[in-house]
C-alpha cells in the first residue's frame, strides 16, 4: 500500500446509505465524538445544584429557602425531603434559577435530606434539613 492509496478517501452505498471510508470516516467519527462530548459537557453544566438551606430546620408548614445553581423550572420540576426510605413531595411557593422557597411536607421530626426532581428522576443532595 502506498501512501497515496493510504490517504485516499472512498464512499460507496451499502443498503440505500453512504459508507466513507478512509480519511472521511475518521473526520465524521470525530466530529460525532466531539459534539458528543460537548453535548455531555453542557447538560453537566446545566444540572442543578443546592448548596445551603435556610433555616436549617423547622416545623411542618414552614418556608424554607434552598439555594444554589440551576433550580429554575427547566432544571427542576419539584422538591422533596428525603429519609432513608422516602420522598416527601414539598409545595413549592417560589422558584428561580439560584432560589427555591418551599414549604416543609407533612413528615415526622427528624433529619432529612433536600432533593430534587430533574425529568422523572429524583438526585439528594447533601443539603440537611431538620424538622421539629
Amino acid at each position: 500500500m502506498t501512501n497515496s492509496s493510504f490517504a485516499k478517501s472512498r464512499a460507496f452505498r451499502f443498503r440505500g446509505h453512504q459508507v466513507f471510508t478512509g480519511i472521511a470516516l475518521g473526520i465524521l467519527v470525530g466530529a460525532a465524538i466531539f459534539l458528543t462530548s460537548s453535548q455531555k459537557l453542557t447538560a453537566q453544566n446545566e444540572s442543578p445544584s443546592m448548596t445551603s438551606v435556610d433555616p436549617t430546620s423547622g416545623k411542618v408548614n414552614d418556608s424554607i429557602t434552598v439555594t444554589g445553581t440551576n433550580l429554575g423550572k427547566p432544571g427542576v420540576s419539584a422538591v422533596f425531603l428525603s429519609d432513608d426510605k422516602n420522598d416527601y413531595k414539598a409545595t413549592i411557593i417560589e422558584q428561580e434559577a439560584t432560589k427555591i422557597v418551599m414549604k416543609v411536607p407533612e413528615v415526622k421530626a427528624g433529619s432529612y435530606n433536600v432533593s430534587y426532581q430533574k425529568g422523572t428522576s429524583i438526585f439528594i443532595q447533601p443539603i440537611r434539613f431538620t424538622v421539629q
